[in-house]
């Protein structure tokens, strides 16, 4: 650990200090040995036979930036891993054909950043071929039932990431492409730029006779298909991001262009499938604070409906985080429940609900997912705090490892760090609140202890492999004990304990964090001069905020936060967001837009606070963490911003990691040694 006075707290260059050093050389000890090895795997795609599965496999070539991704095949039988592509760049996505003789997958070999489609032969991935071009950037594609043809959504040049995904353009935020020189000026004009909408094509099964079918005017967020003439789709009149909040969901005749509203609703709407024969669609309702991260209600709707008639599917508590119909009577499901991960599925016939599997591991990035493998098999990328990302089978119940992915790293993290354990206590009003607690090895408590927060607020953490981020690992490597929650907000725990944020962020779900560490103490284990907090996007703001209504914190670190909310709706791309989930009027003198903001209130207490911002992030903004930093220095409290000038929503890539891990390691270290 730095020592106090390590200038790496304050200074621009700390590639020469001792805690980089130590830094590097944890990371270099987690991803070295996988140098050039694949070391990852998601997006697990079973052979129709169940003789091997495709992934898009991760690979580490040094550290610098993120991995590469390539098209591997992993047989079944055997576990042996073969690399199936070798870019340049990077291929993800691979999906069989439905009689299994083809592969389609992503890749941006020809245009860094431009992915397009590319198809093959099952057995020549090396020599697949680009499809005729779609405009744009292509997102996600979806072979029909017959395998005669494949629906592409696309992404103009100037459509935003989600900010799960990093936030700015798709082509230029975050320095991921060439497509547009670094000294071209951003312009603002209007909100409907040309370049944002996300359209829709077909192409044939061979990649040729490559054809838009969404009309001007219908900018499509997700879509498959709907019997052989028709998709499925969730779409808004507007491209901004903020449009997602209100989309509907739609059928799109694909000859005409011609669409028609089925569904609309309140809350957001996502993960739509229809039956093979595209006779029923199912999809996803929840409370979702951001694009792409939904977990809510399965709804039922004939695609033929006029009034928008929907039948509610239950699942015994689950969330669900993904859909996929395995025939035409039957649609599997996976989702969260607590801190469990689900798999499951529906007999539309005999209304028959079946768990697949329950466990307190997880599979899946942002909530759960995995492919249906077999007659009743799941097929998935399985993790925990104690289980390197592995791909692995269940059937008939039972959970089977395929391939381990790790190369060496993974054996060494885990000699580092301790146990985790499932905990939940009672906030104030009662409320009953889950978390995951991350004990450092080798040690007694009381524990200098970080509370970690996640993003949303509707999201849910699980028990990932290294946690929400890879500096949780690294916090409980150096000692620190870790608190993950789950306030009231995230997801997992159905609709109404979603909703309970509505209107109220940074009022009672504030006393579910707090009343958690007050449960620590209790127990010995957290020590109550050594407490710090962290967390990024609704973490960062509650990171902000928190601290502002308890003088117990010894440090905060506040990673792309929120800290004006009227700021924040007037200058971040997801304005919409922030109406709903205060529900009140911007500009309205007084309400929630001035009492839950953090820069209000700067000084409060004396907490000495470290904010991390992207200089791309249009999720939320810098000039969030500039004003807090303005404010704070104002009242005489101890702050230090630090902004990366190639980073969008969060630090993601190396060795800015790096420099993140060290400046938050020297800030924690110095307020709160471990």
């Amino acid at each position: 650990m730095a020592a106090k006075n390590d200038p790496g707290v304050t200074a621009r260059d700390v590639r020469n200090t001792a805690l980089w050093r130590e830094m590097e050389e944890h990371f270099l000890n987690v991803h070295g040995p996988g140098f050039g090895k694949i070391t990852g795997a998601s997006d697990p795609c079973p052979h129709p036979d169940g003789s091997k599965i495709l992934f898009t496999g991760s690979m580490w070539a040094k550290l610098e930036d993120t991995p590469q991704t390539r098209i591997c095949v992993v047989d079944t039988n055997t576990g042996a891993v073969t690399v199936a592509t070798d870019g340049p760049n990077n291929d993800k996505l691979p999906k069989w054909s439905p009689d299994g003789q083809c592969v389609a997958f992503l890749s941006d070999r020809a245009e860094k950043g431009i992915f397009q489609l590319y198809i093959g032969g099952a057995d020549e991935l090396s020599k697949a071929a680009p499809s005729s071009p779609a405009e744009g950037i292509v997102e996600y594609f979806d072979w029909c039932p017959q395998g005669t043809a494949i629906l592409i959504g696309t992404a103009g040049l100037g459509a935003d990431k989600a900010g799960a995904d990093g936030s700015g353009d798709l082509a230029t935020g975050s320095g991921d492409s060439d497509v547009v020189p670094a000294w071209m000026p951003e312009v603002h004009s209007k909100a409907d730029d040309d370049a944002a909408w996300r359209t829709l094509w077909v192409c044939d099964a061979k990649g040729d006779d490559m054809r838009q079918v969404s009309r001007q005017g219908t900018n499509v967020w997700e879509a498959a298909w709907c019997g052989p003439d028709h998709a499925i789709a969730i779409a808004s009149t507007a491209p901004g991001e903020e449009a997602w909040y209100t989309a509907k969901l739609v059928i799109i005749e694909l000859c005409s262009g011609e669409e028609r509203v089925l569904y609309e609703s309140k809350r957001q709407l996502g993960l739509p499938a229809a039956s093979p024969s595209g006779k029923l669609v199912a999809f996803a309702q929840a409370v979702c604070s951001d694009r792409g991260i939904i977990a809510g209600d399965i709804l039922l709707i004939d695609p033929n409906s006029k009034d928008g008639t929907t039948t509610s599917l239950a699942i015994a508590g689950t969330d669900a985080t993904q859909l996929t119909w395995r025939d035409e009577n039957r649609l599997f499901y996976m989702g969260q429940r607590g801190l469990q991960t689900i798999a499951g599925e529906i007999d539309l016939t005999s209304k028959e609900v079946k768990e697949i599997w329950a466990t307190s591991e997880t599979c899946g990035y942002r909530y759960p997912r995995a492919s249906p493998y077999a007659a009743e098999g799941v097929v998935a990328v399985c993790e925990s705090w104690t289980r390197y990302p592995e791909i692995g089978i269940v059937s008939k119940g039972k959970y089977q490892t395929v391939v381990s992915l790790d190369q060496g790293g993974g054996q060494w993290l885990l000699s580092k760090i301790g146990a985790v354990e499932e905990v939940s206590w009672k906030a104030p009003d009662g409320l009953e609140i889950q978390g995951l607690l991350y004990l450092p090895t080798g040690r007694t408590g009381p524990y200098a202890t970080v509370l970690n927060v996640h993003g949303g607020p509707v999201w849910a953490i699980r028990n990932w492999w290294g946690s929400t981020s890879q500096y949780v690992p690294l916090l409980v490597a150096q000692g620190y004990a870790v608190l993950c929650v789950n306030p009231r907000g995230s997801g997992g725990r159905g609709q109404g304990f979603a909703e309970k944020v509505y209107g109220d962020m940074g009022g009672a779900d504030t006393h579910d964090f707090l009343s958690g560490l007050d449960e620590l103490v209790a127990r010995g284990i957290a020590d109550p001069k050594r407490l710090g907090v962290t967390g990024g996007s609704y973490g960062g703001f509650i990171s902000s905020w928190i601290i502002t209504q308890s003088d117990r914190f010894a440090a905060a670190v506040a990673l792309a936060p929120v800290t004006d909310w009227f700021g924040q709706h007037t200058t971040s791309n997801i304005p919409y967001f922030d109406q709903i989930f205060l529900n009140s009027d911007p500009y309205a003198p007084g309400g929630l837009y001035y009492e839950r903001s953090p820069v209000r209130f700067a000084g409060r207490y004396p907490t000495p606070v470290l904010q991390v911002a992207g200089a791309q992030d249009r999720c939320t903004p810098p000039g969030n963490a500039l004003q807090y930093h303005r404010a704070l220095l104002e009242h005489g409290v101890e702050s230090v911003l630090v902004t990366y000038p190639q980073e969008g929503h969060g630090v993601r890539k190396f060795p800015a990691f790096i420099d993140f891990s060290h400046r938050m390691l020297s800030w924690f270290g110095k307020h709160m040694p471990a």
